[in-house]
């Protein structure tokens, strides 16, 4: 036995509502967008600028009770991390704490990090602080930079591809649902004032390829469809390959949810940040691979005139 999400056969009218969805994506984008404006992101040490101090202890690293010892510092934005190491020791316990950046500056003064250091010491006496490192942000800056280059070739040639393998209708509704997805979750990070940082950037990237994956399976199956139905409108093709996809789509998108509310829950306040936003960014993905892409499509309009005989491509074939 399979396990079915769906029926066997539905035929839910998608697109029937079609302005209706399409409207109300372009407004959570402009709200989205002044929510960005207005109320800013709540940056990361990565983008703020701090000091990162390793710690070394003989007992084992208790990360709550650093970060309470810590708290009533007021110091800001703290991250507390323990360091694995086969190499280590069972009498060497590693830990890396950074601290933001106080009052704009790039770096924490030394009175604050002798504070920290003082007050580690009464958790654990035998701590050690062996190394003392200032983050800037420029530098964190210009990593940004470049990895945001290197990824946007990427998705570039993604786009491009998907371009010359459907149509350009198609890699226009591509690029408006991926950034639809992506100012969606910098919407929810700065309404939410949820710590942003590089984990988060990666998680930005992440939703961007599960999103245009789920977007091309259900294009292939549409131009499959499209050369099948030659004489159907093509909002009923469009519903059909919705339907045919659906059980499939809820599947992905349901057991990947299912591991990503697990972290959330239990994964520590280490990677709630880009795990909230990958969690966020399945929904927004999975909803914008219909009402956003295929409703461009669907405005846009294709020409089937041009469009081969044949019953489609072994690549279209996609189990629903």
């Amino acid at each position: 036995m399979r396990l079915k999400l769906v029926p066997e056969t539905t035929n839910i009218d998608f697109f029937g509502y079609a302005k209706a969805t399409f409207g109300a994506s372009v407004i959570a984008v402009i709200l989205s967008l002044v929510a960005w404006l207005m109320l800013g992101l709540n940056f990361g040490i990565d983008f703020r600028g701090g000091t990162t101090i390793r710690t070394e202890s003989v007992q084992a690293v208790d990360i709550g009770a650093y970060r309470e010892a810590i708290d009533p510092l007021g110091l800001g934005d703290v991250t507390i991390t323990e360091v694995f190491d086969p190499t280590f020791g069972p009498e060497k316990n590693v830990a890396m704490i950074r601290i933001q950046a106080q009052d704009d500056q790039e770096s924490v003064a030394a009175d604050t990090i002798a504070k920290v250091e003082e007050t580690l010491q009464q958790v654990d006496p035998s701590i050690t602080f062996p190394s003392v490192e200032s983050v800037g942000p420029k530098v964190s800056g210009e990593l940004i930079q470049t990895a945001l280059i290197a990824v946007g070739a990427s998705l570039a040639a993604i786009l491009f591809y998907i371009w010359l393998r459907f149509e350009w209708q198609f890699s226009v509704g591509a690029v408006a649902a991926l950034f639809h997805d992506v100012i969606l979750t910098i919407g929810v990070f700065s309404v939410l004032q949820i710590r942003f940082d590089l984990a988060t950037i990666a998680a930005l990237l992440t939703i961007i390829g599960y999103s245009i994956n789920d977007t091309v399976v259900i294009f292939d199956r549409l131009r499959e469809n499209l050369i099948k139905y030659r004489k159907r409108d093509l909002r009923e093709v469009m519903n059909l390959s919705v339907n045919e996809t659906l059980s499939r789509t809820l599947m992905t998108s349901g057991t990947t949810l299912l591991a990503l509310i697990a972290l959330l829950v239990l994964g520590g306040d280490v990677i709630r940040g880009f795990v909230f936003a990958i969690t966020w960014g399945v929904i927004v993905g999975t909803y914008s691979s219909v009402y956003v892409a295929k409703n461009v499509v669907l405005y846009l309009g294709v020409n089937r005139e041009d469009k081969p005989t044949d019953k489609g491509n072994q690549f279209a074939n996609i189990d629903a």
